[in-house]
């Protein structure tokens, strides 16, 4: 594997992500933000956040997939949050822990949320922007 997942002593360690990612490889690979669209451009799950989270997550995957990665390769990811607080950030936690049981693997790479006023079209919610790296 190309990428390490640590929590170094001295730095908090959470539940939800690993603090660190230390990536070897040849090729690095970066998404676009992905939101809650499926292959066909339709909004999957207007005006429910963990939904959307869902699916933006599989189409991380599925992007990833395209660019012969997968979820294990992430470095790291950034998630835009339309008015984030607390409860928004468990909705969003619950879509990525679907996302991950419907996928198998675990989504604990390091990341940052960022709350958002709007995103590109107003029914989004969420974007998930991630990069990876591969050997």
């Amino acid at each position: 594997m190309s990428i390490q997942l640590i929590n170094p002593d001295g730095v908090v360690s959470v539940s939800v992500h690993h603090q660190v990612s230390v990536a070897t490889g040849s090729k690095i690979i970066s998404l676009a933000g992905q939101v809650s669209w499926d292959e066909n451009a339709q909004l999957i799950g207007k005006d429910d956040l963990a939904t959307q989270s869902e699916q933006a997550y599989l189409n991380v995957a599925r992007a990833l997939d395209g660019a012969g990665a997968t979820t294990d390769d992430i470095t790291h990811v950034t998630v835009y949050v339309v008015g984030y607080n607390p409860e928004t950030g468990k909705q969003v936690m619950e879509g990525r822990r679907r996302a991950a049981d419907r996928l198998g693997v675990d989504f604990q790479h390091p990341g940052t949320f960022v709350g958002v006023t709007s995103l590109f079209h107003p029914d989004y919610l969420i974007e998930v922007q991630a990069t990876a790296v591969v050997v």
